[in-house]
């Protein structure tokens, strides 16, 4: 049954209808292409397509390989195809002609396949649960292996690097004291965190109640064999942004972290020059898979990525998260941090992998100015906007870009203090991010800025609203911190997602969902256990503000009660949020399938008004977004005169506007390695 047509009707100006049109018959688009780098996400120096038909996402990723002529990563075919190319890829060639790749299987290997192997390649690592292997192997034999009807895509083994009062202004402290017999503080909760290590003798990371230590497990991924300490610095400072215990630990309570009574699992993917690799990646997020249930492992934090090139359908990081989700684990991920170019200009269509992963809750960063008041809080000018631009190639070879709407929520991000690791190479080299020194070197605290200092508070926030309760789903979390956050004002979708975090309101909503919902309850049960919908406000630092009220789905935003009066479908898990959203002849619907009717969907990107989601001036039709390769900036039309036509492509090769955005394939934002920056409010 196809539901009644609801949606926000806008008007547009003659301007927009007149880019509009231009985009519309550029018929020959081209995105910007990210450099090759992955990066974490600390600031230095300075979608999917909607469901078509009732086709739903699983279905597209299957439907992909019939329609996909290139089973090779566009660097690394161009790698192979040019002679004159460079013959490293950013460090990844071993020697001369060797590269080091993963390859996807689609099915087993033959035996004929592993006698090619075996002769051919060394192999680096096996990632059992996502059917995938790392290889180093000669450029030369790259395209005889593609040719191996069981190899699905290949994609380079690219670097991973770094990318940097939180208890008052997120609301976590509004949510104590209102809950304060609930003792939610994410005890029992174990979140993974994939970072440089953590330095395990820090006073922050002690039990108050044993006086043990609450990281629970170390491994080691990057072959240094270090488990206890953490020579770069990054890692140290996002646990304890998750769970620095300072209740008696020796460490300022004013320190305390999201969710410090948390289980901490130290996953050491980036070495100590804070450099990793993606199959160092996908070993930790294969030995997660194996290992959730011994440690409870719930959440998932990710304070790193890379400029996205691949689709998130073929990323092969992209594709572990989503099996992660799956399977009901929380994966946050940093935006990244190529938010502006080198004039401080904006820059749009620069979020990172596996931010670009849909079922991942990305995140971008927030700048409160040191206030715990949120009315003068604005996105960090070096914050990822969106939409993502990694894409995939048919069989004409033409480039679908992804285009999904992103990052999802924001949180603070800038100049937050929190644990700091023995003589770390980040301090050592910046003396100026020491924030304390005291005679115990465990209980010193840093700075950092960063998408990767966002993400961990979106983390334990995420661990809260599991312990409030455990049978929330992946998508759920999602929804509700979506739900609950609060529009900026001034700023548009693809800056801010749904909003800035608010811990108090997610965590109110999540104890009123009731705990019996499962993938077999049917669309429009009943879904709190108090019957009404709380009231939408929260009120943190004595200010008074509404919930957006609205969800980020891929590439548009739904809005309405029912998202949490009614059981949607699309909250079980093998779903995504944006699976109950239809294309037809152009116009966004809910499906009445997997959305329940009274959904409201939105057909324009919002410059916020500050109030709900919906609310605000429209800057760019969401139907802009789902045209490969076209993509238009709000500064074109109302806002701030910032100019990124990297999708408006003349047929003679010229960019309309293109004031901001290089073609061609160069690197815009930022140099790989330009990872921390103390940003001045």
């Amino acid at each position: 049954m196809v539901s009644k047509v609801e949606m926000n009707r806008t008007k547009h100006s003659p301007v927009f209808a007149w880019f509009t049109s231009v985009a519309l018959m550029a018929c020959i688009c081209a995105g910007t292409l990210l450099g090759h780098t992955v990066h974490a996400q600390s600031q230095h120096g300075q979608v999917q397509r909607a469901r078509i038909d009732g086709e739903n996402d699983a279905t597209s990723l299957t439907n992909l390989d019939a329609q996909q002529a290139d089973k090779l990563s566009p660097d690394l075919r161009d790698q192979i195809s040019d002679s004159s190319a460079p013959r490293d890829f950013s460090a990844q060639a071993l020697t001369t002609g060797v590269v080091r790749v993963i390859v996807q299987l689609n099915q087993t290997a033959s035996g004929r396949l592993n006698g090619f192997l075996h002769s051919h390649a060394v192999e680096k690592g096996r990632f059992v649960n996502f059917n995938s292997i790392a290889i180093d192997i000669p450029q030369s034999d790259i395209q005889m292996l593609a040719n191996f009807p069981e190899v699905r895509y290949i994609s380079v083994n690219r670097d991973v690097q770094l990318n940097g009062h939180i208890e008052t202004t997120t609301g976590a402290q509004a949510m104590r004291q209102e809950f304060a017999n609930g003792g939610l503080d994410g005890s029992g909760i174990g979140i993974a965190i994939l970072d440089s290590g953590i330095y395990t003798q820090h006073l922050a990371f002690t039990n108050t109640g044993n006086g043990g230590s609450r990281i629970v497990a170390n491994v080691d991924f990057t072959g240094e064999g270090n488990t206890s300490s953490d020579p770069f610095g990054h890692g140290t400072h996002v646990a304890g942004l998750i769970g620095c215990n300072g209740n008696g630990t020796g460490v300022p309570s004013a320190y305390e972290g999201i969710a410090p009574n948390a289980n901490l699992i130290n996953l050491r993917v980036l070495n100590s020059q804070g450099v990793g690799n993606t199959s160092m990646l996908m070993s930790a997020l294969d030995w997660i898979m194996n290992n959730r249930a011994a440690y409870n492992i719930r959440v998932v934090n990710m304070s790193l990525g890379g400029l996205a090139i691949d689709s998130y359908k073929n990323d092969p990081a992209c594709r572990a998260v989503r099996s992660l989700v799956d399977a009901g684990i929380v994966v946050v991920a940093a935006a990244g941090n190529n938010g502006k170019n080198s004039a401080g200009q904006k820059v749009y269509g620069s979020i990172h992998s596996p931010g670009n992963e849909p079922s991942a809750i990305t995140v971008g960063a927030v700048n409160t100015y040191a206030t715990d008041i949120r009315s003068d809080d604005t996105i960090a000018t070096y914050s990822s906007r969106g939409p993502t631009r990694s894409f995939w190639t048919d069989t004409q070879g033409l480039k679908h870009y992804d285009n999904l709407m992103k990052p999802d929520v924001v949180a603070p991000g800038n100049k937050l203090v929190s644990a700091e690791s023995v003589g770390n190479l980040l301090v050592t080299t910046n003396p100026q991010l020491d924030a304390t020194k005291t005679a115990v070197q465990q209980k010193d605290m840093m700075f950092l800025s960063g998408t990767s200092m966002a993400t961990p508070i979106v983390a334990g926030a995420a661990a809260l609203l599991l312990q409030a309760n455990p049978s929330l789903t992946p998508n759920m979390v999602k929804a509700l911190l979506m739900y609950t956050a609060q529009p900026l004002a001034g700023f548009n979708m693809l800056e801010q997602g749904a909003g800035e975090l608010n811990i108090e309101g997610a965590v109110r909503l999540a104890k009123a969902v009731r705990t019996d919902l499962n993938n077999s309850t049917p669309l429009g049960t009943p879904m709190l256990t108090t019957g009404a919908a709380p009231v939408p406000q929260s009120t943190i630092a004595t200010q008074t503000f509404n919930w957006g009220q609205g969800i980020i789905t891929n590439y548009t935003y739904v809005t309405g009660s029912s998202l949490i009066t009614l059981y949607q479908r699309v909250y079980g898990t093998g779903m995504l949020l944006g699976d109950g959203i239809l294309l037809s002849n152009g116009i966004l619907l809910s499906d009445g399938i997997l959305l329940s009717n009274s959904v409201f969907v939105g057909d324009s990107i919002l410059l916020s008004s500050g109030m709900l989601l919906g609310d605000g001036s429209p800057v760019l039709s969401c139907g802009i977004l789902l045209g490969d390769g076209i993509l238009l900036s709000d500064g074109i039309l109302l806002s701030d005169g910032i100019l990124l036509s990297d999708g408006i492509l003349l047929s003679n090769g010229m960019l309309l506007g293109d004031t901001i955005a290089q073609s061609n394939g160069a690197t815009v934002g930022g140099e790989p390695g330009d990872t921390i920056e103390i940003v001045e409010p």
